[in-house]
This record gives structure tokens, C-alpha cells and sequence, in this order.
């Protein structure tokens, strides 16, 4: 059965090789961008990817985008710094090759932070769903960034790995927090989560973000991945008390 890969991308030269090379053998690769100024299309023809140049819908209507102009039976969603190791490639191939069992499932993913493999803290196995038959999973159109499709059906669950290379620099992570916590003021909005009142703020604010570092760090055992791992849940943290903020302060612009 033929599988058809869906890429978002936007300026991802610096991954976007390394990604499509390992689902070169697949029968369709997909590409939507959305107006990159850097060689991500380049490196995508070179491919033979068919690209489509869209503007930014939201994360999970850029990923939907992508999905609906698949043409094979089974679907793959891959984020342009994710990379298929070989032995997921041989156990998707040998999947598709019998009669699976289920229409959509998940694997389990191996995040690379600081240059460091997060292997506690909740970062592994990090099971997202990405394979599924055409028709089935879709992304919220109003989700955050990194979301996962969301399938109704029985789920199965592939055993090899997908790499994921996140994070390479502290920079880099704390500029994308910066714009995700952005990108999740609407989201944050229609859950009604603004903390106009002073409870609700300092829980969102305060609260929230230390008892998620307390979780992750300490409970699932975070502080096993070394330093990496101390920087990664502290300014976790922050990202948490960052998206609150800008949801209230954007309340109050409104009111």
C-alpha cells in the first residue's frame, strides 16, 4: 500500500535535507510552506516533493493543508526536524506490506535538546500519532504548536523511533517559546483562561509554571538528563507562565 508523507515548513534549510532522506523511498512526499525565504523549496525540489506555497494557517490548519493533498491510502505526518530512523522505515514497510491491524498509530518519538537525548522528564517515548489511513486523524484547527492528529478509533503502536532534532542551542529554544506562547494567546482566550481575577492569575501565572517544573523535573525524573535537562524544565516553566500572560494582557487590551 502507498504512503504519502505531509511536511509543513517554513525557513527549515537547516533540517529539511536531513529530513527528507530518510522518507525519500516513500511514494509521495508533500510540502507546504509557507513563504520561506531561505533554500527550503530548493532543497524540497531536489527532492521531488510537491510543494505548495500557502499562508499560515495555525499550526493544525497548516498541517490539515498538507494532509488533504496526500493521494496515497496511508498518510504520514512529519514535522521538518523529525527524521525517520531506518528501523522505523522497515517497520512501516513491513506494516503496509501485510494487512494492518488498525487504521491510524502512534510512535514513539526521541527528542534531542541542547544537543543532549531527553530520554525522562516526559520527553520519551513521547508517542505522537502520525501514521494513519487517509480520512481518519486530523489536527483542532485551533491547537497548539507540535500538536498531534486526534483519531476517534482504535490506535495501534509502532516500536522504533522517530528523531526529533528539537532544540539545538538555548537561543533557539527560548526564541520558539517566545512565539508559541504567542501563537497560544487565542487558544487560551477561548478556553475562557484570561485570569482576570487575582486566584486565576497567579495560578496561571505563578502556580501553573512551578508545579510543572516540580512535575517533570522531580516526579518523571528530569533531573536524569544532566544539566540539559535542569535548563530545558526551568524555562519549560517559563513558557507556561509566558502563554498565561500575554492571554491576560491581550484580555485587558480588549476589555
Amino acid at each position: 500500500m502507498k504512503l504519502s508523507v505531509a511536511i509543513p515548513t517554513f525557513n527549515e534549510a537547516a533540517n529539511l535535507g536531513r529530513t527528507l532522506e530518510s522518507v525519500a523511498w516513500a511514494d509521495e512526499i508533500i510540502v507546504v510552506d509557507s513563504g520561506s525565504t531561505d533554500e527550503t523549496l530548493a532543497i524540497a525540489q531536489r527532492f521531488n516533493a510537491r510543494i505548495y506555497v500557502e499562508p499560515w494557517k495555525g499550526y493544525g490548519g497548516q498541517v490539515n493543508s498538507a494532509l488533504d493533498k496526500c493521494t496515497s491510502p496511508w498518510l504520514f505526518s512529519l514535522d521538518a526536524d523529525e527524521v525517520m530512523t531506518p528501523e522505523l522505515v522497515r517497520e512501516i514497510q513491513s506494516l503496509l506490506a501485510g494487512q494492518p491491524e488498525y487504521r491510524a498509530y502512534t510512535v514513539p518519538r526521541l527528542n534531542q535538546i541542547f544537543g543532549r537525548w531527553m530520554r525522562h522528564g516526559g520527553l520519551y517515548p513521547d508517542r505522537k500519532l502520525r501514521l494513519f489511513q487517509r480520512g481518519t486523524a486530523r489536527l483542532p484547527e485551533d491547537t497548539e504548536p507540535h500538536a498531534t492528529p486526534k483519531w476517534n478509533g482504535r490506535i495501534g503502536a509502532l516500536r522504533c523511533d522517530l528523531l526529533h532534532y528539537q532544540y539545538p542551542t538555548l537561543s533557539t529554544y527560548i526564541h520558539h517559546m517566545d512565539s508559541y506562547s504567542s501563537s497560544s494567546v487565542p487558544l487560551v482566550l477561548r478556553r475562557g483562561k484570561t485570569g482576570r481575577a487575582l486566584p486565576a492569575f497567579l495560578f496561571g501565572i505563578v502556580v501553573n509554571p512551578l508545579a510543572t517544573f516540580f512535575y517533570n523535573y522531580i516526579c518523571r525524573l528530569g533531573f536524569l538528563d544532566g544539566r540539559e535537562g535542569l535548563l530545558l524544565h526551568l524555562y519549560h516553566a517559563g513558557y507556561v507562565s509566558w502563554k498565561y500572560a500575554k492571554a491576560w494582557e491581550q484580555a485587558r487590551k480588549t476589555r
